[in-house]
């Protein structure tokens, strides 16, 4: 398995912690003011995908006994691209998301696992290529899973290594997953339009600029690694002043990608931190200008159905959205781990990986015992900006 080494990293392209929490919040957590009335239920529950995509993580028994009451863990897992469709190369893991709902169901909390996290991998056995387990970064869980498959099959044994990895780091067990990929987040946004939200500071994009004629440019090139941005004379790049924005859907996307101009020491967590921001906001004007919209509820039902597939855990995905029905995409509680850095150290044949640091742990096991609201409140600054 070829490393990752953290050079790379800013170039993956985002869409991760975007793209799959809107697609899942969108249908697992879809109900009440955003989609309103049992005839608009199914329809939006019938429109997304599902498949097992847990298999030995969940186990048989506990599929069959599964139940909407109580405290939820959900594993949401986004994908750059589709393992070994096009290339029959495996497919990294972009983001990893737990999302936890306590057992009122009043709230939600989003916790992001760095692609990097320092973890051990169990051994697994796809029927295709054999893994003998042992420590990576916890994106190559799913690509060890998939090896050798594609379509669904590299879906489902991906999504179950890296569940199985998950629950060996933190002791949860999800009670249902979703995989999400970029193409239909961007139809999403196309559908919805704009979205406006607040710019915490200013952004100068690397990827987007125009010349003096107006047409579109790169504002600045890289290295082979994709580092040290040098700016390419006579190209205006994108600028995102600090304060109130309406984004288009390449603005918004543009806006999100950026790492490399932010504030010293605020690259990686920085485009976290606006990720999440644009996030609640995109969930927001879903609710208000997409989902109440005859005119644009069956392009956005079309959109989340092509963005993702589901496993619901055996509880019906209807089940689901009535009992999230009290989930306001607005009030969603973001998680930093880390404290928002880096916490690196090196790996002889893997290169830079990120070690949990023991705060971190702690959220995790209050995740695990339903007490992430008791853990807020006694850690306040791990709620990430928004």
């Amino acid at each position: 398995m070829p490393k990752t080494p953290r050079s790379k990293r800013q170039r993956s392209p985002l869409w991760a912690r975007l793209s799959i929490v809107a697609g899942a919040v969108l249908a697992i957590a879809g109900g009440g003011t955003a989609v309103a009335g049992n005839v608009l239920v199914g329809q939006a529950t019938k429109a997304v995908p599902r498949q097992n995509l847990l298999g030995s993580a969940q186990g048989g028994a506990e599929r069959k006994h599964a139940e909407i009451k109580g405290a939820k863990n959900i594993l949401l897992v986004g994908l750059d691209t589709r393992p070994s469709w096009k290339n029959k190369e495996p497919s990294r893991s972009d983001s990893i998301i737990l999302l936890h709902i306590p057992a009122d169901h009043s709230q939600a909390y989003l916790i992001s696992l760095p692609r990097d996290t320092y973890v051990s991998i169990p051994a697994y056995d796809n029927g295709k290529v054999a893994y003998g387990g042992g420590k990576n970064k916890i994106n190559s869980a799913f690509a060890y899973g998939s090896r050798g498959l594609d379509g669904d099959a590299a879906l489902s044994h991906g999504f179950e290594l890296l569940a199985l990895t998950v629950k060996k780091l933190t002791g949860i067990t999800p009670d249902a997953g979703a995989i999400i990929d970029f193409s239909g987040f961007t139809q999403i946004l196309q559908v919805l339009g704009k979205v406006c939200m607040y710019v915490d500071e200013d952004v100068t994009s690397i990827h987007v600029g125009h010349r003096k004629d107006g047409t579109q440019a790169l504002p600045y090139t890289t290295d082979a690694a994709g580092l040290h941005p040098r700016k390419v004379p006579g190209v205006t790049a994108n600028f995102y002043a600090k304060g109130n924005h309406c984004f288009s859907p390449g603005e918004a996307l543009d806006f999100a990608r950026q790492r490399d101009l932010l504030a010293d020491k605020d690259s990686d967590y920085g485009r976290q931190r606006h990720q999440q921001q644009l996030l609640k906001a995109i969930l927001e004007q879903t609710v208000k200008a997409g989902l109440n919209s005859p005119t644009k509820l069956p392009k956005l039902l079309g959109a989340v159905g092509k963005a993702m597939t589901v496993d619901d855990g055996g509880i019906a995905l209807e089940d689901w959205a009535f009992a999230m029905k009290g989930v306001n995409p607005g009030e969603l509680i973001t998680l930093k781990t880390n404290n928002g850095t880096f916490n690196s150290r090196k790996v002889s044949g893997i290169g830079d990986v990120e070690v949990l640091n023991a705060d971190t742990i702690a959220m995790l096991r209050a995740a695990k015992s339903d007490t992430l609201g008791a853990y807020v409140t006694q850690n306040p600054t791990a709620i990430a900006q928004s």
